[in-house]
């Protein structure tokens, strides 16, 4: 009892590399909390943009229909081939 009539010794002040540190640790605990959750929600990111680029490419095919634009080219080049080189006697 005779303890409690002397003063508690003062805190230190931290110097700001102490501070620094201090406030990694607490950042790197964050993260270690949280890392599950992070990790989840970058999954399903990446789940949902796969999905949209995968659906865009699956529409542009089926809405383009490749197979018609290669055959439409191969007929216009069978009309060149056909006429013949151009030139400036026959142009």
């Amino acid at each position: 009892m005779a303890d409690q009539g002397a003063k508690a010794p003062e805190k230190a002040t931290l110097t700001a590399a102490e501070k620094q540190l201090i406030r990694r640790r607490q950042e790197l605990d964050y993260w270690k909390q949280n890392a599950a959750r992070i990790r989840r929600r970058n999954l399903i990111t990446g789940l949902a943009i796969g999905a949209f680029v995968v659906g865009m490419f699956s529409y542009t095919i089926l809405s383009v229909k490749q197979e018609r634009i290669m055959d439409e080219l191969d007929d216009e080049a069978k009309i060149h081939i056909i006429r013949g080189p151009r030139t400036g006697a026959n142009s």
